[in-house]
This record gives C-alpha cells, sequence and structure tokens, in this order.
C-alpha cells in the first residue's frame, strides 16, 4: 500500500464503448505491490482525486475502466497515451481468487464489468468460468472478445436485445440456473441489479461476492464518507467485496447512499 500518488504515464488508451475508456499505465509489482482483483486505486488528475476499480493486472502493468459520467471522468477522457496521472492504493477487500477446479459465474452490468474482468481472467487460469456481461444496448456491452479470449464462456445480456439474450442480467441468470449450476459467484453493477442478482443466486444456494461503490475521500477507512448502514462497514477497507452474509446486514443496499455530506438519496 502507497499513501502517496505515484505518477504514472498513460502507456495505452483503449475506447471500449462511445462513454467508455479503458487506461493502461506500468506498475512496478515489486516495490507497489500486485493488487487482487476487485481492490481499487485513488486516481489523481492533479486537481482532483477518485476511486478507480482495477480492470486489468498483467505483467507489470494495471489498467483502469472509466465512464465518462461528471467533471472528473470527462478530464480523464480527454488525456492521451503519454499523459501523466496519480495513482494511489491499491486499497480495499478484493475478491477471492484462490479457487481451483471450479464452476464461476461473474455478472458484471455496465462499467461494473471493470472488476468482474479482472477476477474472471484471474480465474479461467484453473476454473470454468462463465460471464454475464450486460448493458443496455450493444455499443455499452464490455470485454466480450477479450473475456472469450482468455477462455472464458461469455453471455452477452442487453436491455434493448441488439446483441446476445434479450433482457436484464437477472433474467440471464435465471435462465441460465434452469440447466446449469454454479460453485460460487462473483457480481458488480448497479445495485439494483446487484439486489436481484442477489436474491436469485441466494434461491439458489450459491455463495458469492459483491463489488459495492460509495462516496470516497481518504480510502484508508479515516474520513468515514464510506461507511454504510447498519453495520458502519467502510467501502474503502471491509469493502468494496462483501460476500452474502454481509450483504443481507446492510440496511441501505439497493435502497439508496448518502453524498458527501451524509444526506441520503
Amino acid at each position: 500500500m502507497i499513501n502517496e500518488p505515484k505518477i504514472v504515464e498513460i502507456k495505452e488508451i483503449i475506447t471500449e464503448t462511445p462513454t467508455i475508456k479503458t487506461f493502461k499505465f506500468n506498475w512496478d509489482f515489486d516495490k507497489l505491490g500486485k493488487p487482487n482483483p476487485g481492490e481499487f486505486l485513488m486516481i489523481w488528475n492533479f486537481k482532483n482525486e477518485k476511486p478507480m476499480s482495477i480492470s486489468q493486472i498483467n505483467d507489470d502493468e494495471l489498467a483502469i475502466t472509466v465512464k465518462n459520467i461528471g467533471e472528473f471522468t470527462s478530464q480523464l477522457h480527454e488525456l492521451e497515451a503519454g499523459d501523466l496521472i496519480g495513482v494511489r492504493g491499491s486499497y480495499g477487500n478484493g475478491f477471492d481468487n484462490t479457487f481451483k477446479d471450479k464452476r464461476i459465474i461473474a455478472i458484471g452490468g455496465g462499467v461494473g464489468m471493470a472488476p468482474v474482468n479482472a477476477i474472471a481472467t484471474d480465474l479461467a487460469k484453473s476454473n470454468e468460468v462463465e460471464v454475464i456481461s450486460a448493458a443496455q444496448t450493444k455499443d455499452e456491452l464490455l470485454f466480450i472478445d477479450s473475456l472469450e479470449k482468455s477462455g472464458v464462456d461469455v453471455h452477452a445480456c442487453t436491455d434493448d436485445g441488439s446483441f446476445g439474450f434479450k433482457g436484464f442480467a437477472t433474467d440471464c441468470l435465471s435462465g441460465l440456473l434452469e440447466s446449469s449450476t454454479y460453485d460460487y459467484a462473483f457480481v458488480c453493477g448497479p445495485e439494483i441489479m446487484m439486489k436481484g442478482i442477489f436474491e436469485i443466486l441466494e434461491s439458489s444456494s450459491i455463495p458469492g461476492q459483491y463489488s459495492l461503490e460509495r462516496y470516497m475521500k481518504c480510502a484508508l477507512g479515516v474520513c468515514g464518507q464510506c461507511c454504510v448502514d447498519s453495520e458502519g462497514w467502510r467501502i474503502c477497507v471491509e469493502g468494496p467485496v462483501f460476500e452474502n452474509d454481509k450483504i443481507e446486514k446492510i440496511t441501505e443496499f439497493a435502497k439508496y447512499r448518502r453524498d458527501a455530506s451524509g444526506v441520503k438519496y
């Protein structure tokens, strides 16, 4: 763990969709540590700092995948290869990547596919892995080709039916469970989607891990900005990944969250 930003040069920028880009940069695993899938980085654009999930963990290289949704992410999207950013981390409780010879299902919605891509790629080396990659439309689907090249069986899912399964990720999962079962699941995406996935997996007695997102400032568990009701768990320390038994104790899950001032919305 490092608590001061390391300045890195962007090696490559990949335009994944009309709204999402992947940024690759070198990372010295010997000096800075090798992150686990599901952990996150604090990205500094020399003005502000925001948490970003790690989407790829390669040899001496990391990547983040960023959706353009506001001022900070818009500024990142304006960068080019060769530009500099500050990186702090990695932080958080990541996914369990110690499984071997298991049947795994990973479900990602929208840019929630970022950490799902990291864990699915890692586990595909020693497990049978299937991924549901869900988006509103074909143009917003992520990592279909690269996951398939890694040996992952990908189920594309679009709300409008423009590619793959027509419907929500919950519908796609329910369909798969009619003829299949899995030893473990990994989930990240909009919380309303994750809530539906959670209920399906619980009813099928399939354990899983869920990656949550909250407003973060310090990433060190000091400021308390990312605490969740009612347990007070800090997303940056006890999370962002939680197992089934903890998810059901978070009373705000898929209901509300708090802004920078602590107000529910």
